[in-house]
């Protein structure tokens, strides 16, 4: 059963693990963020660490700029080199991010949003309607119920 940006967006904004989560989910749920042609839905760990590992010397040789990478890389040395992953694969313009997750579109592993060499990543909004999602099931506060850790503090 295929995954929704939506859901997949959503999936991976409560994967805390990943520093450039809201960037890479933004990307996820733009409009113009489509589907691409994937050759390898199911994957291993090992597959993506050694897959990864040569993009990223790649992608610091060519000078492109990428999301997540990192905590991609860190993740998945941890895990078994024949734990199976699910990929996908989602394009818009000169972007692509492929998200890794265990088959379920829910626990997501990692993720790397990148472009092509000198193209800077794009900076997207996070759409009102994951926000909102997202605040409702993470129980976040709103601006005006933030709690003040430093109020007692004297300066």
């Amino acid at each position: 059963m295929p995954i929704s940006r939506r859901q997949l967006a959503a999936s991976l904004m409560t994967a805390t693990h990943i520093a450039d989560r809201h960037a890479i989910a933004a990307f996820i749920a733009d409009p113009a963020t489509q589907s691409a042609p994937n050759p390898f839905s199911q994957t291993s760990a090992g597959a993506v660490r050694q897959v990864w590992r040569q993009r990223a010397a790649e992608f610091r040789s060519f000078d492109i700029a990428s999301a997540g990478l990192v905590d991609l890389l860190a993740t998945v040395a941890d895990m078994a080199v024949d734990e199976v992953l699910a990929q996908e694969i989602l394009r818009a313009g000169p972007h692509t991010a492929n998200v890794f997750h265990h088959g379920d579109g829910c626990r997501i592993v990692g993720a790397a949003l990148y472009g092509r060499p000198g193209v800077g990543l794009p900076d997207l909004p996070m759409p009102r309607s994951l926000r909102t999602a997202l605040r409702r099931s993470s129980g976040m506060r709103g601006a005006g119920e933030q709690l003040d850790l430093f109020a007692g503090l004297n300066p």
